[in-house]
């Protein structure tokens, strides 16, 4: 019998990664407050539920992936949430990125119902969700690990515990940043190299192979050099986890003045409209300071 997983958040994220549970063969159960989006699912296989807490009594595992902690402890520990619905010794694996004291809390509260916890937040954007080739970064037991590994290698290419409850959103929050301030980098390179007159694609190609490639220059500059912007991971979503980077840096009294430059970049371009752009438009507001825009052939 196919093991039975619950699924809640059907977004840019969830869907595909739910999409690739189905394909695995897993028996999934899933709700989302948008209708279209979960019936696209269902249509696909799914059953759907009408709450968080009818998918947790249907099954003994629930995946929830969610916007912000907001949502997170609304669907967990709110009315006709998660843990009103989950049974003791069920397993919630939260994949939302979210603040990591925010995971602890929500841990803390699965504990006290013996429900058991892991944060599990993920990298990759859409692609890596629809070619369920996620690095995914989990803080929680290792016996509750290894008891999810499976389900979870089933969406990502990388499966790794970095530590207890709140460890994965902090080894999320630190991929967040040098993923921002590559972007950001890159973004001042191909600008420079435009203003010189020398072709940013072929400046592109010429240092992709050195130190300074990255995996981060190989799914971005091709999109800046194409001009396409097209959401695979939003701005507002980038600004929201840099948010909860300066956040978490605050309260443990740690100086990240690189961050905090590049979420001022993210804030301006929200105002601009562009909040709903790949974050790969932080291009955007380096063209605007040197007036000018990058193209192939210079």
């Amino acid at each position: 019998m196919p093991e039975q997983i619950g699924f809640i958040g059907l977004g840019i994220m969830g869907k595909p990664m739910a999409r690739n549970l189905l394909k695995a063969g897993y028996s999934l159960t899933v709700y989302d407050i948008v209708g279209e989006a979960m019936e696209a699912v269902v249509t696909d296989g799914a059953r759907g539920a009408s709450s968080s807490k009818e998918v947790a009594a249907a099954n003994p595992k629930i995946i929830t992936m969610l916007p912000d902690s907001a949502d997170s402890e609304v669907v967990i520990l709110g009315p006709n949430g998660v843990l009103e619905g989950a049974r003791p010794g069920s397993i919630v694996i939260d994949m939302s990125s979210i603040a990591p004291l925010v995971s602890q809390k929500l841990g803390a509260a699965c504990a006290k119902k013996g429900v058991e916890f892991l944060d599990a937040p993920v990298s990759g954007g859409e692609p890596g969700a629809i070619n369920a080739t996620l690095a995914i970064m989990v803080g929680g037991k290792q016996e509750v690990f290894d008891q999810c590994y499976d389900l979870l290698k089933t969406m990502g290419r990388t499966v790794a515990l970095t530590g207890d409850v709140g460890a994965g959103n902090v080894t999320k929050l630190a991929n967040q940043i040098i993923v921002a301030a590559n972007i950001e980098a890159l973004s001042e390179a191909l600008v420079l190299a435009q203003k010189a007159g020398v072709d940013p694609a072929k400046v592109f190609q010429a240092i992709r192979g050195g130190l300074a490639g990255s995996a981060v220059m190989e799914a971005k500059g091709p999109m800046m050099l194409d001009r396409n912007f097209r959401a695979g991971f939003r701005i507002r979503l980038h600004q929201k986890d840099l948010r909860n980077v300066l956040q978490t840096a605050q309260a443990l009294n740690v100086p990240l003045p690189v961050t905090a430059l590049v979420q001022q970049m993210l804030g301006a371009l929200v105002n601009e409209g562009e909040g709903e752009a790949d974050h790969s438009a932080i291009l955007h507001f380096l063209e605007d300071l040197a007036k000018v825009e990058v193209r192939r052939g210079g």
